[in-house]
């Protein structure tokens, strides 16, 4: 099972903020708002798709490269906390 779908709900209301956000930017455009308004939200859309990214990957890395279960003798915890930390560096 996908880690995807395991966690459909929580991924999914992120998107739904982010939609919001995505049609907030959508407002200001058409109501022809400040270039720094715009510039703001923006920044909260691509940070927000950004934090979604790093959500997925972290699942993934967790469930589908050092899956415990499968694979005991394989699980570096230490290894995987680092990729997932350069991953939502990158991110940022």
């Amino acid at each position: 099972m996908s880690h995807t779908t395991k966690r459909k709900e929580t991924l999914l209301a992120r998107v739904r903020r982010l939609r919001g956000q995505v049609e907030a930017i959508e407002r200001a455009l058409e109501a022809e708002a400040e270039c720094d308004k715009v510039l703001h939200l923006l920044a909260g859309a691509r940070g927000a798709m950004a934090g979604l990214m790093a959500e997925v990957v972290e699942d993934h890395v967790l469930g589908h490269l050092v899956d415990s279960e499968k694979h005991p003798d394989a699980l570096d915890q230490d290894a995987a906390a680092q990729l997932i930390d350069v991953v939502r560096t990158y991110l940022r």
